[in-house]
């Protein structure tokens, strides 16, 4: 008989617990077998994926099935990446402060494991190892729903990486395989502690509104790249072109450029619009720039708020820097925005005014990944403004937690110890 969504829950927590009280050393030795078990069995992997491809056919999007698709090089790099994860300073009970509260009385803020998450990811195999990694090294215990498309995979993956932990790792990592155990999962905001749901608008909101449990994440990508008047306009054109080519079905893909007003009359705009367009991308009008250009035979874009996740992008015109952001403002998803500047004062002022997860200047949208950030990778990019922001590495996976040393204090009606509140170095 299968074990219940409960059930599952509360072994992924009882394992947690006995992962947190390991060395440091026994689970940077089990991050580092996972890496060289994904690389022992990666043909195995790959066989698992193409029957994943295969049986997708033309069900699915081109987006999905980019992201559906694993190669050599996405494997060599998850075991990078987990390397990279195994390399980083322990990240449990490191002390954030230390206080002397009062004489012989000690009070440290540490860090500490979330506990209990569930990661619900659409057609993303190389997600798994992923998110399984950064659990695993902060201490977490981890419920998996993968997207139907990628079943094969997912579940090859999953063997490989239970395996390579040992004997804690069917406890410690589930991988949910029926779907209508996902409603079940969202009612147990008694022992799960946190949902981070991988995937499109529509997952996401069916999330959010059909659950107690906190959820961190992102519903849209909408990127934006502003286009200043003192940008270089080859350095413009190449990491416009980057954001949207690189992989346009990506969550920091850019999805609207934004071109200062005089680059119209110069013919900036058109350079731009045109090197998009040699590099396959289909663009589309915004509202002000078929104002300003009547005639153009570009398609309007469906709306002023859009993610395409595909080789598609918006040109738009704002007036000057303030209306750029004031735009970015009112039609982002305060993901990732780009300024392409060359006055300096200029990007400090869009850096410090758009208030999204990531700001970049003279830097292409897509370097908004917890790999390249140097997190070793990201279990997802979150736009919450509590807890974690941006790509969230081992680091948005953990809470805090106090631990008080003493010597027989009582509080005795706060007569029983003289307060000192003395602020302690941390070593």
């Amino acid at each position: 008989m299968a074990e219940s969504a409960r059930e599952s829950a509360q072994k992924a927590r009882s394992a947690s617990r006995k992962l947190q009280a390991l060395a440091t050393e026994e689970r940077v030795a089990m991050l580092n077998r996972i890496a060289d078990a994904l690389l022992a069995n990666e043909t195995e992997i790959l066989a698992e994926n193409a029957k994943d491809v295969q049986e997708a056919g033309d069900k699915i999007s081109q987006a999905l099935l980019q992201r559906l698709v694993l190669k050599p090089q996405k494997i060599q790099q998850l075991a990078e990446g987990i390397r990279a994860i195994a390399a980083e300073e322990e990240p449990i009970r490191r002390v954030i402060s230390r206080m002397e509260v009062a004489e012989g009385l000690t009070l440290e803020k540490q860090t500490a494991p979330i506990g209990v998450l569930l990661i619900i990811f659409e057609a993303r195999p190389d997600a798994l190892p992923q998110i399984a990694a950064l659990a695993l090294r902060s201490g977490n215990g981890l419920l998996l729903k993968g997207g139907k498309e990628a079943a094969h995979s997912n579940a090859v993956l999953h063997k490989i990486i239970v395996e390579a932990i040992g004997p804690m790792g069917a406890d410690l990592i589930h991988l949910i395989t029926s779907r209508d155990e996902i409603a079940d999962l969202l009612k147990l905001d008694d022992v799960i502690d946190l949902v981070i749901p991988r995937g499109g608008n529509a997952l996401v909101s069916h999330i959010q509104a059909n659950t107690k449990i906190p959820v961190l994440g992102h519903a849209d990508g909408i990127c934006h790249v502003y286009v200043d008047a003192a940008a270089d306009l080859d350095k413009a054109i190449k990491i416009v072109v980057d954001a949207k080519v690189d992989y346009a079905a990506a969550c920091n893909a850019v999805e609207k450029v934004l071109v200062h007003e005089s680059l119209v009359a110069n013919g900036g705009l058109g350079k731009i619009q045109s090197a998009l367009q040699d590099a396959g991308v289909t663009v589309h009008a915004g509202e002000r720039l078929q104002q300003l250009q009547p005639d153009s035979k570009l398609p309007a874009a469906p709306s002023a708020r859009h993610e395409y996740s595909s080789l598609d992008v918006t040109l738009e015109v704002a007036a000057d820097m303030a209306a750029a952001i004031d735009h970015i403002h009112a039609n982002g998803s305060g993901h990732t925005e780009c300024i392409v500047t060359e006055d300096a004062e200029a990007a400090e002022a869009f850096l410090r005014g758009v208030d999204s997860a990531c700001v970049f200047h003279n830097a292409s949208t897509r370097f908004a990944d917890g790999f390249r950030f140097g997190l070793g990778a990201e279990v997802g990019i979150s736009t919450s403004r509590i807890h974690a922001r941006g790509p969230v590495g081992v680091e948005g996976l953990l809470t805090s937690k106090w631990v008080m040393r003493g010597s027989g204090q009582v509080v005795a009606k706060d007569s029983g110890v003289t307060y000192t509140h003395k602020k302690q170095r941390i070593a």
